[in-house]
């Protein structure tokens, strides 16, 4: 017999998922042992998710999954759909309210997930063209790009020095307050 599961995630201890889950009530029936919520960044892809790994573990073929919103499955469209298409490969169909309810299995919701999966794609490659563009214009104003350097230039020539005289690199790391590899970065630099 099929059942219905809900999935509702925050991702900060001071939210709530109570919210989530009285949205996910009021639409679906949904047997209260079967509400599975957890605080854990969307960053996290669901597959690495304790709860979600839970919930998948107790979800069989014909079983349907409901979340409020896609991002609570993924904070990016590749993990949604890659999330959906592993549900959907178990024969558990997975609705999401914010598309009214949709079955994301369906036809209808494989064309819906593949124009959101376009659309994030698209603004992805946006957001990497603004990035360049903005990096290549602080370069031709003559900014220094990346993270400072931990030690100064006459730093890593007296360390370049101590490593010829033998002193291992954790010895200078301690010494000059930084880590091993601001050490092994700083001897290379000084070899070229």
């Amino acid at each position: 017999m099929a059942r219905t599961f809900a999935y509702c995630r925050v991702s900060t201890l001071d939210q709530t998922t109570d919210n989530q889950v009285r949205e996910i009530e009021a639409n679906f029936t949904v047997d209260p042992k079967r509400i599975i919520t957890e605080t854990v960044s969307g960053s996290l892809p669901a597959m690495e998710r304790k709860g979600f790994v839970k919930l998948l573990e107790r979800m069989e073929s014909g079983d349907a999954l409901v979340v409020t919103k896609l991002d609570r499955l993924g904070r990016n469209a590749m993990d949604v759909r890659a999330t959906v298409e592993k549900l959907a490969s178990e024969g558990v169909r997975v609705h999401c309210l914010q598309l009214g309810g949709m079955d994301l299995t369906s036809p209808s919701g494989k064309m819906t997930m593949g124009v959101i999966n376009h659309v994030a794609e698209f603004e992805r490659d946006l957001l990497i063209e603004r990035t360049q563009a903005g990096l290549s214009r602080a370069k031709a104003e003559g900014k220094t790009l990346g993270r400072p350097m931990a030690l100064t230039v006459a730093q890593q020539a007296e360390i370049a020095e101590k490593r010829k005289a033998g002193i291992s690199m954790r010895a200078l790391a301690k010494e000059y307050g930084t880590s091993v590899g601001s050490i092994q970065r700083a001897e290379v630099r000084q070899a070229t």
